[in-house]
């Protein structure tokens, strides 16, 4: 323990320890590469790096999930296209059977090749990516629809949800990632209802009366116009991926920025306080040897 010192001894001791005190400060940031490695290092900072190292954290998890929305999009989108360059063929059946050359026999055979698209279209709304039934809104581990060949409607009632799931654009607003099945194929409007275009047409088929097919084929210009508008939805939602996915780089770029600025040591700095920190001590030490005979060890004796 150190006593006895005069005022003039102990302010040397004291401007020699803090000389030490920035050595080492400068060594561990230039070892360390962060300025930043204890709070006492720059309270005045710590607040604002915290909040950037969380909004950068928070950032980067965005584009993960944008990573997976986008394939499941992606996935919708040609689900739609799938269903819309199906519908032509129903479009090309419906105009066959409505021909006054046609019979009992092959309208029949033309009312099984749609009941054929129709399971097909069933099977399009239950869709399913990564485990989950993308068209089954916020229950998707539900199927939309089940077929069954025995019933005079043979799709099912809608089994899904009318909410679907939303994503977080880094820009903190969300946008609805998939319609619905019912939205889709099952529209509360009968002139644009898929399901019940098709039942109409094959029922009038089966019942081999080419007014009431005239009829259905006259509307399936409208059901296609419909399906078409539901496609033009994932279109859109492709934009909104691509556009938050590019946010999102950008402001990473911009927050790792701000995070290094912070935190990260500024070499040439760092080595320049150091090596003038080396001076003053040694230039310390020099005068100090000159003002006295006693050497640093009689005053820590």
């Amino acid at each position: 323990m150190i006593s006895g010192l005069s005022a003039k001894n102990q302010e040397f001791i004291d401007n020699l320890d803090n000389i030490q005190s920035q050595l080492n400060t400068d060594v561990l940031q230039i070892s360390s590469g962060s300025r930043m490695n204890q709070v006492s290092d720059d309270p005045d900072q710590v607040s604002e790096l915290l909040q950037a190292r969380a909004a950068l954290s928070a950032s980067q998890q965005i584009t993960t999930n944008l990573g997976g929305i986008s394939a499941e999009v992606d996935t919708g989108e040609q689900t739609l296209q799938t269903s819309v360059q199906l519908f032509d063929q129903v479009q090309t059946l419906a105009a066959e059977g409505s021909t006054g050359t046609q019979t009992a026999a092959t309208r029949s055979t033309i009312a099984q090749q749609l009941q054929g698209i129709e399971q097909q279209y069933v099977a399009l709304a239950d869709t399913s990516f990564e485990g989950r039934y993308i068209f089954s809104g916020d229950s998707d581990q539900t199927e939309p629809y089940t077929y069954d060949a025995t019933q005079a409607d043979p799709v099912s009632a809608y089994l899904g949800t009318a909410s679907t799931r939303q994503a977080l654009n880094p820009n903190v607003t969300t946008f609805p990632v998939a319609l619905t099945a019912q939205q889709i194929f099952d529209s509360a409007d009968p002139t644009t209802n898929v399901f019940g275009a098709l039942n109409g047409l094959i029922t009038a088929l089966q019942n081999n009366d080419p007014t009431a097919v005239q009829t259905s084929a006259n509307g399936l210009a409208t059901v296609a116009q419909y399906m078409n508008n539901q496609l033009a939805f994932y279109g859109t939602t492709q934009d909104i991926v691509a556009s938050a996915t590019d946010y999102a780089s950008t402001q990473q770029t911009e927050l790792t920025s701000v995070v290094s600025s912070l935190a990260d040591t500024d070499t040439a700095s760092a080595i320049l306080n150091m090596t003038q920190a080396q001076t003053d001590q040694q230039a310390a030490l020099g005068s100090y040897a000159q003002m006295s005979q006693k050497t640093l060890f009689d005053f820590l004796a």
